[in-house]
């Protein structure tokens, strides 16, 4: 048998490439989950409404991840293998359905293209190790949970919950940060949002954000441990601020609309497992010498 890691450690352009390739799959795949998933949960949610009220659920066809098979959201046509091919089959198709002619939507392509940059960057970073599989599979996890908050302003359980546990068996292994360091992480990463939340309630009457947005910071914080959860909230406050200002001044944006949290968090919780040690090291110098 090949001994894929060797072979990996051998030829870096090789490894680079596999993970290209592994992350236009799973783009692919991510694409499935952000339409699917939300409408897999209402549907669960209206079926538990029904139980409660003793009356008969609502009759609606199967859905999961795997089925049906894709299709034209517009005319309904199963979508072939070859005009399945990740980014390829968008642009060869000039981002319509080879069926009906309908616009495909740009973050289709925009999404595989994200996945392949977190499993590059991810094996650029860590080179063949666990720690690169890891750091792929969170990107992957919260291209899925931005997308979803940015549609449904929803960041769902069954991604954020397992990427804490995930994290956390990571760190069991020591593999991004300690294990001391990483329950930590998951603890304050949920009390912080949670006392920002309660604090902007008490004083205003309205939520500022949701619990989904705890939870993921609670698992950005076992992943990367407790010393990342402040650059990743200033990182994400920043951005936030920046958009949120473009945005009302270009009157795309009324004040009063709130803008999703998740996916600022979700860049910013990225970034800082993969480069907080000397973001926060430049961080320190440039406060030091201002």
């Amino acid at each position: 048998m090949i001994d894929l890691a060797a072979a990996f450690a051998a030829s870096p352009p090789f490894y680079l490439l596999t993970a290209a390739a592994t992350g236009l799959v799973i783009g692919s795949f991510l694409n499935v989950v952000i339409h699917r998933l939300p409408i897999m949960m209402e549907r669960e949610w209206r079926l538990h409404c029904a139980e409660l009220e003793g009356r008969e659920p609502p009759a609606a066809e199967a859905l999961n991840l795997w089925r049906p098979a894709s299709h034209c959201p517009a005319c309904k046509r199963p979508i072939r293998a070859r005009e399945n091919i990740p980014i390829v089959s968008f642009l060869i198709q000039r981002g319509r359905c080879a069926g009906c002619g309908a616009r495909v939507s740009m973050r289709y392509p925009i999404v595989e293209l994200l996945a392949t940059a977190a499993a590059v960057v991810s094996a650029g970073r860590y080179g063949v190790s666990l720690a690169a599989l890891g750091a792929a599979a969170l990107g992957w996890s919260l291209i899925a949970l931005a997308c979803i908050d940015l549609d449904r302003h929803l960041l769902p359980d069954a991604i954020t919950l397992p990427l804490l546990w995930a994290g956390l068996a990571l760190n069991l292994l020591g593999v991004y940060t300690d294990l001391e360091a990483s329950v930590l992480g998951a603890i304050a990463g949920y009390l912080v949002l949670w006392m920002v939340y309660w604090g902007f309630k008490l004083l205003t009457g309205k939520e500022g954000m949701g619990y989904g947005d705890f939870k993921l910071l609670a698992a950005l914080g076992a992943w990367a441990g407790w010393q990342s959860l402040p650059l990743t909230v200033l990182l994400a406050s920043l951005v936030g601020a920046v958009i949120g200002v473009v945005l009302i001044a270009a009157k795309k944006q009324p004040r009063s609309q709130p803008m999703p949290f998740g996916p600022l968090l979700a860049g910013a919780g990225w970034i800082s497992l993969l480069w907080g040690e000397p973001l926060t090291r430049a961080w320190l110098g440039i406060v030091a010498h201002g």
